[in-house]
């Protein structure tokens, strides 16, 4: 999360609710990302993001919790922290560490085509990780 009112209201959200929240960590330079869902008239649903960039896009592989994250029995994750460096390299360590813990990983791609470069892009990067999951959303 960012180091801003948004990210700490959060982080309260989940102390309030009995959520571990000892993973969390608090970027200083960046903002927590946004994201509004709006329903349209069809019932589907559309989304904007406010996230350039966000502190989850400059998570580092140097501010990964392994013990934490090798201590669950699910590593459960997107496709979004896929899209740019330094979060990308920093995901794939964290899915190395929980496969090489015995932990089942658990993928949703979360197709969010506005924040990738392209759709080819996208397809790409998704798919990059597929095998890897032992659970597909």
């Amino acid at each position: 999360f960012g180091d801003d009112e948004f990210g700490r209201m959060l982080v309260d959200i989940l102390k309030i609710n009995g959520v571990d929240h000892s993973g969390v960590c608090f970027d200083e330079h960046a903002r927590t990302a946004l994201a509004f869902v709006t329903l349209k008239k069809n019932g589907e649903r559309e989304f904007m993001f406010y996230r350039n960039p966000s502190a989850d896009m400059l998570l580092k592989e140097s501010e990964l919790n392994l013990g934490l994250i090798t201590s669950g029995r699910i590593f459960h994750y997107g496709s979004i922290s896929l899209i740019s460096e330094p979060c990308r390299s920093a995901h794939l360590a964290a899915m190395k560490a929980a496969r090489q813990a015995g932990l089942l990983l658990s993928y949703d791609p979360n197709v969010r085509l506005p924040l990738w470069p392209s759709a080819d892009a996208a397809r790409e990067g998704i798919k990059s990780i597929w095998n890897e999951a032992d659970f597909i959303k």
